[in-house]
Parts: C-alpha cells; sequence; structure tokens
C-alpha cells in the first residue's frame, strides 16, 4: 500500500476514532454495493482494505451461510472492526497488506470486494494479480472507486478552501483519485488476471453533518479526517484557526433541513478471474 496516507499511523487511528461518522458519509455508496453482491452467487468473501468493517459486517449479517474476511493495514481500524463484529461467527478480520496477503487454510474466496479500498496500491498491477491468484476460479471482483475530482465535492468545493499545492497531483499517483480513469482501471484489471470488466457511474450524497448541531458535526469530520485534516495538521496554530472559521462559514451554508452534505460520484467495478 501507498504511504500517501499513513494508515498504519496516524491516518489509521483518526479514521478508527471516526468510524461512525465515515459509515454514515459512506452509506448510499455501501447499499449500492451491498445490492450489486446479488449479481454474484458466492459462498466466501474477501474484504479489501475492510477499514472499520461496515460493509465486511454487512455482509456477514445478511448471509450467515457466507464467509466473510476483512484485511486491511491499519491494526487500529482492525481492531474496531473486531470489535463491531465480536458476534458474528461468520465475519473474521485479519491486519495485513491485501497486495501480499495470504489467506490460511482453505479459504479462497469466490467474491473480492472493496468500498474505495484499491486505490492507494503502489503497483497496482502487482496487487490485483495477487489477489486473483488466491480467489477462487472464476471469482467475482466487485469495488468501488472515486471518480473526477469534478463530481466530487469534498475536492473541488471543499477543496477550494485550500491553497493549491505548489507541484500539481500526479493522476495516476497512489491516493483517493488514482482510479478515476476508467481506460487505466480497465488496463489494470486487463493485465492482472481480470475479464469481463465493467464500470458504472454512481452518484451518492456525501453526509458530513447532522444531529443537533450539523455545522459543529461537519467541521470536526473535516478537522479529523481526510484531505482537509491533512492540510490542517500542517498549518499553523494562527493560520488553523482563521481557516477553521473560514470552513465552518462554508459548512454553514450548505445546511438543508439539518443536513450537510456533498456531491460524491464513484465507480462500481464488476470484473471476474479469468
Amino acid at each position: 500500500m501507498s504511504r500517501v496516507m499513513d494508515w498504519e499511523g496516524q491516518a489509521g487511528s483518526s479514521w478508527a476514532a471516526e468510524w461512525r461518522r465515515t459509515d454514515r458519509s459512506w452509506g448510499g455508496l455501501t447499499e449500492r454495493l451491498l445490492r450489486s453482491t446479488r449479481d454474484f452467487t458466492f459462498a466466501s468473501v474477501l474484504d479489501v482494505g475492510c477499514g472499520a468493517g461496515e460493509l465486511s459486517l454487512a455482509i456477514a449479517r445478511g448471509r450467515p451461510t457466507v464467509d466473510v474476511m476483512g484485511v486491511d493495514i491499519s491494526p487500529q481500524l482492525i481492531e474496531v472492526a473486531r470489535d463491531r463484529g465480536r458476534n458474528l461467527s461468520n465475519a473474521a478480520f485479519a491486519l495485513g497488506d491485501a497486495s501480499r496477503w495470504v489467506p490460511l487454510g482453505d479459504f479462497r474466496p469466490d467474491l473480492l470486494i472493496s468500498r474505495h479500498g484499491v486505490m492507494f496500491f503502489a503497483d497496482p498491477v502487482a496487487a490485483f494479480a495477487h489477489m486473483a491468484s488466491i480467489a477462487a476460479p472464476g471469482a467475482g471482483l466487485l469495488f468501488s472507486c472515486f471518480r473526477s475530482p469534478a463530481v466530487n465535492e469534498i475536492f473541488t468545493a471543499v477543496g477550494s478552501l485550500l491553497p493549491p499545492p505548489p507541484i500539481p497531483p500526479d493522476p495516476e499517483a497512489p491516493g483517493p483519485m488514482a482510479f478515476a480513469d476508467p481506460d487505466r482501471v480497465k488496463r489494470i484489471l486487463a493485465s492482472s488476471g481480470w475479464e469481463d470488466v465493467h464500470l458504472d457511474p454512481f452518484d451518492f450524497a456525501m453526509v458530513v453533518g447532522m444531529g443537533e448541531d450539523p455545522v459543529s458535526d461537519a467541521v470536526a469530520y473535516f478537522s479529523t479526517i481526510g484531505p482537509v485534516a491533512t492540510a490542517m495538521a500542517a498549518m499553523t496554530e494562527e493560520v488553523q484557526s482563521a481557516f477553521r472559521q473560514k470552513l465552518r462559514s462554508f459548512v454553514a451554508s450548505r445546511e438543508i433541513d439539518g443536513i450537510i452534505a456533498f456531491a460524491a460520484g464513484a465507480w462500481i467495478v464488476t470484473a471476474k478471474r479469468k
């Protein structure tokens, strides 16, 4: 996995502490992926970059005869996932890098799934080739990834509050936007042992604030995880204080009926092991 985000360190700790907010913000996407699982026949699932376990646990609850294994590089997120799944006998979680992780025993997943967990591989062709090698013959692949920044307001509307980076980012570098180009995704999968590749666009609302004080909720969300939090961590105390006020005014302007949400756009990618 890439060190673009330090999932084994501070980033992992932050996302683990905020799992309730992240479950909420990704809720529409999770439901879309769960619907897509109905297009596959499977008895065992590998959830790649499972995070705090929301998708793994939802599958395990809905399909009690299916074995679900979630793998993530962050020990903090795996600890949360294990705690959340302690009463589900068909769900388990392992600490590891999915690009090299080898299952124990005879576990060979016939569905590999991921909610925005595949864009951080340093060598995506090698990573997907490895995952194909540990999957059952004919296994299915289902994952989501961001489309372009233009259809993701957390990178455009919210990101516009931040100064531009001194060097334009490489669109193919490991990170949130690494799989935005559908042709690149098709090339990666075709080169790594997968076929029948399809990408379907999916738009959803990313909820970042609600409850008794949705504005403070949204400010806390952006200040703790994601690109805004990363930028804020590098600011001086004075600059950060001023920025926080600007962020607060901005998110307040987006409140509708007690909810603050931003438009998000994903690819829903499906394929089959050759």
